[in-house]
Order: structure tokens, then sequence, then C-alpha cells
């Protein structure tokens, strides 16, 4: 990749073979093959053809972590991480930058998670085992023409 840090300007200490990254971030080696081949991380090959990575990238693999748990599709980590340099380190700015950017969408996760609590709560809650007079029971199917999906959950 343009930009990439240059193998002569790393310290053998600024390197860290798959094995050690698999163990450092939890994550196995056949996950961190899968994202390096959706490059999400870009390993230095050695001169007999081994991978190494850079220890910033224990970073990049911990945010795809974190942001898988949060809900995140794999197609939007792929963009934010995007953004973020390849070949050194990422800063405070940069890691900011992507909180900014999906802030907004994680807004919005959680407002769904609370309104599907809430419906569920008052479902569960309500006691009622009848459809007759169940809130969430689309009688007639009126609800067709807002979408598909459960639309009293999703909105």
């Amino acid at each position: 990749m343009a930009g990439q840090t240059s193998v002569k300007t790393l310290r053998k200490t600024d390197l860290i073979p798959i094995g050690e990254m698999a163990r450092r971030t939890g994550l196995s080696v056949s996950a961190i093959r899968f994202y390096e081949e959706r490059g999400l991380v870009e390993p230095i090959r050695t001169s007999g053809n081994q991978r190494r990575f850079l220890r910033s990238d224990i970073r990049r693999l911990s945010f795809i972590l974190i942001a898988q748990q949060l809900g995140l599709a794999l197609g939007e980590i792929e963009h934010q991480l995007a953004k973020l340099p390849m070949g050194r380190t990422p800063n405070a700015r940069d890691w900011n930058a992507i909180s900014k950017s999906i802030r907004a969408e994680l807004d919005a996760k959680i407002a769904q998670l609370e309104r599907t609590r809430d419906t569920l709560d008052g479902c569960i809650g309500c006691g009622c085992l009848s459809l007759k007079k169940c809130e969430l029971y689309n009688r007639g199917d009126h609800l067709a023409a807002k979408g598909p999906g459960p639309r009293q959950v999703l909105g």
C-alpha cells in the first residue's frame, strides 16, 4: 500500500508475528487473515514471506472487536478504518474523528434498543395473553403499508 512504512525504518521490536497478534487481540489467526484480506490490516512481509504486523495494528483489530460488539456492520467498520493512517500509529485526533462519525449511528441503535425493551416490557408485563387486547398485534395487517418487518418495534 502506498505510504506503508518501510521495513528498513522499523526496529525488529516494532513488528509482531501473526501468532503474537492473535494472542494479544484474542482473535484467531484465521480471523486476522480474514481482516487482512478485507484490507483492514496490512502486514509487512519478511524476506521469508512471513507476516509481521505493526504494534499499532493491535488497536485496529481491537477497534474491530469493539465495533462489532456495538453492532456495526463490517462494511461500516471498513469505512471507518479507511480513515485511519496505515503505517503509523493512529493518534487521538484520528480516533476522535471516528468516534464523532459513529456517534449518531450508535445513538440511533441505543434508541431502537430502548424502544424494543420498553415495548417488550409492556407486552410481557401486560399479562393479557390475548390477541384481542395486545397492542403489538397487527390486526388486519394494517401496518403492511408502513413497510416490512415489525413496525411497532422498529418504529
